[in-house]
This record gives structure tokens, sequence and C-alpha cells, in this order.
């Protein structure tokens, strides 16, 4: 079956005339949808790759922070320092918060850790230049510790729960 379109030419004069078949149609629908209709054998939905991306992004964002916080402990000149060791400053304290707040929405675990790494960094380089004890290492080292330390609060938490449902079993 063939239909016609009105398409506005290229040179602006006029209206062409083009001719689609029906095999046509379904190679357009396939390419709109992003659905092939004869395609068993597809790898799965755009839903199934990104949970597949998620691991190797968290791989590579924990690189990225352990790059940052070595650059600046050994004070390698590099120009990856400022960067990668910005990254870290936010990822270490926001993921350890995101842990903490495991039961909230996602968007609102993303938008509250942020913040809360924010105000980590706030607090440490203010608590460290009251106490005149400002550098850049000591602000690393800080940052850490109290994102490790966050972080362990929550497992201890976590596998305290755990023990204590085995026991009421």
């Amino acid at each position: 079956m063939q239909t016609s379109r009105l398409k506005p030419s290229s040179s602006g004069t006029g209206h062409d005339i083009e001719q689609h078949t029906e095999t046509d149609t379904e190679i357009d629908t396939e390419i709109d949808t992003g659905q092939g209709t004869g395609d068993i054998s597809a790898g799965g939905s755009g839903q199934d790759r990104r949970r597949e991306l998620l691991p190797l992004l968290a791989g590579v964002a924990v690189a990225v922070g352990a790059v940052g916080a070595m650059l600046a402990l050994a004070d390698f000149e590099s120009p990856l320092r400022g960067p990668f060791t910005l990254f870290f400053l936010l990822a270490a304290p926001g993921a350890a918060i995101a842990a903490a707040l495991g039961t909230l929405a996602p968007w609102g675990r993303a938008v509250t850790s942020v913040a809360g790494a924010v105000a980590v960094n706030l607090l440490v380089a203010q608590g460290m230049l009251a106490l005149h004890m400002w550098s850049v290492r000591g602000g690393v080292v800080a940052v850490t510790a109290l994102s490790a330390l966050t972080l362990l609060l929550v497992v201890a938490v976590r596998l305290r729960g755990r023990t204590a449902r085995r026991r009421t079993t």
C-alpha cells in the first residue's frame, strides 16, 4: 500500500510529493519508538541497560575519587588534581549520607546527600580555619575520616538490625 505525503521542498518553491510503502512506514515506526517489530533477540530494554551500567559507573566514580584524594595527599602537580579532588570531596560524604538515607526516594536521597556533602565540607573548612589549622591535606583527611565514620556507623546499625531480627525468628 502506498501513501502520499506533502513535504516542503528544500528549494522552498513548493511542495514535493513523497511516496512511502507500508514497509517504509514500519521502518519509520521502528525508528521513532526504538523498538523493532520482528527482532525477538533484542538485548533488552533501556532500563536493563541502565541497571547493567550502574556498577560500572560506581566503580569509575570510586576510582576518580581515590585518584583525587591521592593527588591531594601526595601534593602531586597535575591539571586533574583540582577537579578530581573536588569530586572526592563531594562524593565521599555524599555517598555516606546517601547510604544512611536508604529508605528515602531516589531523587530526595540525591538532593539531600549533595546538600549534606556541601555542609560537611563547609563545616570542616570552618572548623579548621577557626583553629588556625587549615591545609588541603588536613581537609581531605578530615572529610575522609568523617565520611568513613558515617559509613561505618550505617553498616554497624544495619548489621545490628539483622542480628536482632535473626534472634526474634
